[in-house]
């Protein structure tokens, strides 16, 4: 049963350990096909989970393989092939193109005072036949482990390891450093490179390649004075250690490690791989002059597709200068690369441009053009954060992706030559489904929805023309969480708040209830209005709004309009009217939902963060008969204070509806502006009690946002109070505070809904 009575915090803590043990499935990876000695065929699925374990306060990893039995058109048998293993210290890994060899970039704890290290392993089918030291090599710092700049790629010849790498730094002393007595003239004491340091010249290639590279070795550098207070830009939120990023080849068989140069200065490369026939080396290249701005969930950044020849370290430029380009993906046979494109600046999301390269003919296309309406059942446009590592069909003419449309996300498969859309999922369950790999045309997925965590989902992608008879097979099951009902409504605002240029747009909610509990008992309402703002909830698996709904809240999700899923012009609507426009939609949407279902209209709460945060704080101003307790997490709750502070400052500007220029400051009318939409406006009319949660470490939405929320409301006798996380940034993701989050905002709503 769904208590229905205020639980104690036992119960609730019981109840957040169960619904957290819940996995989430973030990679996949399939083997090379075997012949059974009846001769049919069969591969193994290689899988990686995610768990919180409360206990060690820390997100585990853990592995689990499958194998799956398959005659190329259909699977014949798949099933699990032994349990779980917990998967310690991995940062990246890869396996080679031929599933012979598995590269691991793994971290070691140091002994006693010694720093963390970085190795760098080769595994063979039976041993590991390579582990390099990475720190004590010393020829560059720390590799990259995120999927913003990261990778870990494997040259077509199986001979090199391509990755990302901070830029060694000198380590730098004050101008008053003692030094010791210089008793020789060796390598050492000058600071002179020694002899093996020397770069790598053109027409000395390392073994397994044909022609010279252009390469740095990372030789030590004389030690600058007075330099170690200096200041280095980094690429902020979840970036805070990404300054300089450069690529970096390990040659497995001369046990060599290079720093590629030739990389334009004013360029910061990432997403690389190798291009065919292992002449050089493809990039996405990030401008960060005049200065770097946050790179996270910002697919607006200037940045470009790059290629540079290690037989002359020339570096040629592939698609146009002008524009945000990210995740390049090179079909199997060599030939043509897709991308992502965005224009710059604007909205930090928006609906993208699929583009593909021709290698050969040097040819640029745009398969898929931004979709600015969404029409129902019609191909919804392109939202996704990345395309799939592997998301070429064998044919090397369809790729594999999947993207929010509306309040769902599915999977398509496009056809680059035509540029048609087929929905692999449209007769499947309504939820959230995600792409994790295709090899061979195998396809692997991942499926869950607000009642049920995620699942693991095979097929075989069909021939061209017929891939909407995918035939999906359930390899993992995730049996549904009892006591949870949800749909998704579509809303149309009224007349006086459509959009004067995009008129006609309408938005959606999910509502999620308790399906049990006395009868007649209406339920109180808690409503949640996602960040972003250019974000969406997608109807899958969400730890906080289930937790809620088995405590015994309805919880009320709003994709506004602005919200991704429904068009480029739903996106372009909000900006220079957040705070108006967004906070009536929610308002619309509550007001409705309250009208039309069986809710307790006395008991209805606010939970935000971010953006998110920024309606929430809003709507308890403007609307303070409607709520009766807030909790926000990072909440923005000034933009005017925080266009100085944020590494998003752009962001400030542009949602305002002002323009953003980097040498421009703002004029007394656009700070106006800015404190105009921000809900400190309203904070004079604020009744109900609010709790905030702070990230001491966020650098997106700083913690003196609601630190001035805070003391505002302290002023004003408003019952309020504050959890401050260390360690913690915007998304507060840390295993402590998501689970410490999660009681005090039950706790919170309990008591101030009088549950």
């Amino acid at each position: 049963r769904v208590p229905q009575v205020q639980p104690r915090a036992e119960e609730l803590s019981e109840l957040y350990r169960e619904l957290s043990q819940h996995p989430g499935l973030s990679t996949a990876c399939l083997g090379p096909d075997l012949t059974t000695q009846y001769g049919g065929k069969y591969c193994s699925l290689y899988t990686e989970w995610s768990q919180r374990d409360l206990a060690r306060a820390e997100n585990i990893k853990f592995c689990r393989q499958y194998l799956i039995f398959h005659d190329g058109a259909s699977i014949v048998y798949s099933g699990p092939a032994g349990t779980c293993s917990e998967i310690k210290d991995e940062l990246l890994s890869r396996e080679s193109p031929s599933g012979a060899l598995k590269a691991v970039l793994r971290k070691v704890p140091g002994k006693e005072k010694e720093k963390e290290k970085q190795f760098l392993e080769v595994w063979d089918q039976n041993r590991k036949v390579k582990s390099i030291d990475l720190t004590a090599l010393d020829k560059h710092g720390s590799v990259y482990d995120d999927d913003q700049f990261g990778c870990l790629a494997w040259s077509h010849s199986e001979t090199h390891l391509l990755y990302v790498a901070e830029k060694k730094r000198p380590k730098a002393e004050s101008f008053f450093q003692s030094k010791a007595p210089e008793l020789g003239t060796s390598d050492e004491d000058t600071g002179h490179p020694k002899k093996e340091d020397a770069p790598i010249k053109v027409g000395s290639p390392p073994p397994g390649l044909a022609g010279g590279w252009l390469c740095g070795c990372g030789a030590d550098q004389a030690v600058p004075q007075g330099e170690q207070f200096v200041y280095h830009e980094d690429w902020g939120e979840t970036l805070s250690t990404r300054s300089v990023p450069v690529l970096c080849v390990l040659d497995i068989e001369g046990n060599s490690i290079s720093v590629l140069e030739g990389i334009p200065e004013h360029l910061s490369p990432g997403q690389a791989f190798w291009s065919p026939e292992d002449t050089g080396v493809v990039f996405v290249g990030w401008w960060h002059n005049p200065f770097r701005l946050g790179l996270r969930h910002c697919t607006n950044r200037r940045s470009a597709l790059f290629y540079v020849d290690l037989t002359g370290g020339r570096c040629e430029l592939l698609s146009e200068d002008t524009r945000a380009v990210w995740s390049p993906r090179l079909s199997p046979d060599g030939c043509r690369i897709v991308y992502l494109e965005n224009n710059v600046l604007g909205p930090h999301q928006q609906c993208s441009r699929l583009r593909m390269y021709d290698w050969y003919t040097k040819h640029t296309s745009t398969v898929l053009e931004a979709v600015p309406r969404q029409a129902r059942g019609a191909f919804p446009g392109i939202y996704c954060g990345t395309l799939p590592g592997m998301c070429w069909a064998a044919d090397s003419r369809r790729i594999l992706l999947d993207t929010a449309q509306r309040s769902q996300q599915d999977v398509f498969v496009v056809d680059t030559a035509t540029g048609t859309t087929t929905s692999l999922t449209a007769d499947s369950p309504q939820g959230s489904w995600s792409v994790l790999t295709i090899d061979r045309d195998l396809l692997v997925a991942r499926f869950s929805t607000p009642s049920c965590p995620p699942m693991l989902k095979v097929a075989v992608l069909p021939a061209a023309g017929r891939e909407a008879q995918t035939q999906w097979i359930c390899l993992q099951d995730a049996p549904p969480v009892p006591g949870i009902s949800w749909g998704i409504r579509t809303l149309q605002p009224p007349p006086e708040q459509e959009h004067p240029q995009y008129g006609g747009l309408d938005f959606d909610a999910i509502l999620m209830r308790p399906s049990e509990g006395p009868t007649g008992q209406k339920p109180p309402l808690v409503v949640m209005p996602h960040g972003g703002p250019h974000s969406v909830f997608t109807a899958g698996w969400m730890l906080y709004p289930a937790a809620l709904c088995r405590v015994g809240f309805a919880v009320l999700l709003v994709n506004y309009r602005g919200s991704l899923g429904f068009g480029q012009d739903s996106v372009a609507s909000l900006p220079g009217n957040v705070g108006t426009q967004d906070v009536h939609d929610v308002q619309l949407c509550v007001e409705r939902v309250l009208q039309e279902e069986m809710l307790d209209t006395s008991r209805v709460a606010l939970v935000g963060g971010s953006h998110g945060g920024f309606l929430a704080c809003h709507l308890i101003g403007r609307f303070p008969d409607t709520y009766h307790a807030c909790v926000v997490r990072n909440p923005v709750v000034n933009i005017a204070s925080m266009v100085a502070t944020t590494d998003i400052p752009d962001w400030c500007l542009t949602e305002t509806g002002l323009p953003y220029k980097p040498d421009a400051l703002p004029d007394p009318a656009q700070w106006t502006e800015m404190l105009h939409k921000s809900p400190i406006r309203y904070v004079d009319r604020v009744r109900a009690p609010v709790l905030l949660m702070l990230g001491e470490d966020d650098r997106r939405v700083p913690p003196k946002q609601g630190l001035e929320y805070y003391h505002a409301l302290k002023a004003r006798g408003v019952p309020t109070r504050l959890l401050w996380y260390p360690g913690n940034n915007h998304a507060l993701a840390g295993i402590e505070a998501e689970a410490d989050g999660f009681m005090n905002m039950a706790l919170w709503l309990l008591k101030h809904l009088q549950c």
